[in-house]
């Protein structure tokens, strides 16, 4: 169990450009998918690999099913809020700031690290793996650390650290000033941005010390995963890991590239976990994946479009495993615009992980009470 001598970690990947819920947890027992689903989208129920006599995981996340058989995996159904504008950058937008009625300014992560370290004290409290800054992680006076590549940035020069600082800080004043005004954003910018990579000489200095048995792939999330489980491991402090993968935006040619994207993702968070285990550093970290939202029921004929309604997945030694939720009603007359209607709002989930497993308050973090699933053994308890 957690102690004081090991405060709980919280990991978050972001699957970007919207995961096809219905394909990764696949209702194989429900006839409306196979009248949705044609040709080579559909997943067949002999190939399911299944969990109960009603849905199972796609045939492409073997590991995770492997994770899930072992009581460390929950699967949150119908998770999202209500009126999707069915706009990546807006849902997204609202995912990071739990704002889904106004353009929020303060990302719900940055919120928590705020609230775990008031005082500022450890520039590693936060860390985002990418070089994207999540808005997720943005709030005026408080600084996280970013690197793109941890196993090369203490070869960069300091030119090459300012160049990558630089491209980070346009692509979040590009994403964003469009939505709430250059003023705001330089303001950003000028509080947060600036310090996004002020840790990152202590995130340099946790390469030489870490060694791992497991061979990771070579892909983009298992670069980023080893990236966090060095940090985790040489034990800087930090409570919070941020990380994305890009390529969800499945609108054409969704097969192959839905296949190689979960292969990648259930390939990287089986290694990361087997290389927190052979460190003894897992029992004290979640995993919380989730995406912006599911796609369209019907597809497109070789693709889906942007949808409403999806899920997300937790995953740790503390994650109290199984189904939470109802998967959501696929019948067409219960679609709203072709698309599976949440009844699972996104903050309800993410409360859970404030209040359970970082023992925070997640009102003023969430920005209200929401249901919440109770998938996480709460800190001090018993596991």
């Amino acid at each position: 169990m957690t102690s004081e001598a090991k405060p709980p970690v919280l990991v978050v990947l972001q699957l970007s450009g919207g995961n096809d819920y219905m394909n990764s947890v696949v209702p194989y027992a429900d006839g409306h998918y196979y009248d949705s689903r044609k040709g080579t989208l559909r997943v067949d129920a002999e190939d399911v690999l299944k969990i109960d006599d009603a849905v199972g995981l796609h045939p492409k996340m073997g590991p995770l099913k492997e994770i899930y058989d072992q009581g460390d995996m929950a699967i949150v159904h119908g998770v999202g809020y209500p009126n999707s504008p069915r706009s990546h950058f807006r849902s997204m937008d609202i995912w990071h700031t739990c704002e889904p009625d106004t353009v929020g300014t303060e990302g719900w992560v940055a919120r928590a690290i705020r609230d775990l370290d008031p005082e500022g004290e450890n520039p590693v409290t936060g860390v985002n793996i990418g070089l994207s800054l999540p808005r997720a992680m943005v709030l005026p006076g408080v600084s996280v650390a970013s690197v793109a590549d941890l196993s090369t940035y203490g070869l960069l020069t300091s030119v090459e650290q300012e160049t990558q600082r630089t491209q980070m800080l346009q692509r979040f004043s590009t994403m964003y000033s469009r939505a709430i005004g250059t003023g705001p954003v330089n303001a950003y910018l000028g509080q947060t941005g600036l310090d996004a990579l002020s840790g990152a000489d202590i995130l340099k200095g946790t390469l030489g010390g870490y060694e791992s048995e497991v061979e990771y792939g070579t892909d983009p999330i298992a670069k980023s995963l080893r990236d966090v489980a060095t940090i985790h491991t040489a034990d800087v402090g930090t409570r919070v890991f941020y990380t994305s993968l890009a390529g969800f935006d499945t609108h054409a040619a969704q097969q192959p590239t839905f296949e190689k994207l979960w292969t990648d993702v259930s390939r990287a968070v089986s290694d990361f976990w087997d290389d927190l285990r052979v460190h003894d550093a897992d029992e004290n970290v979640i995993m919380f994946i989730f995406t912006e939202f599911g796609r369209r029921v019907r597809d497109n004929g070789s693709g889906t479009d942007h949808g409403a309604g999806g899920g997300c997945f937790a995953i740790g030694p503390r994650v109290r495993g199984g189904q939470y939720g109802v998967y959501p009603d696929t019948r067409p007359e219960a679609l709203d615009q072709g698309d599976l209607v949440p009844n699972q709002d996104f903050r309800g989930v993410y409360s859970t992980i404030l209040e359970d497993w970082l023992a925070l308050d997640p009102v003023p973090i969430v920005n209200g009470q929401f249901e919440q699933p109770r998938f996480v053994e709460p800190v001090g308890s018993a596991a």
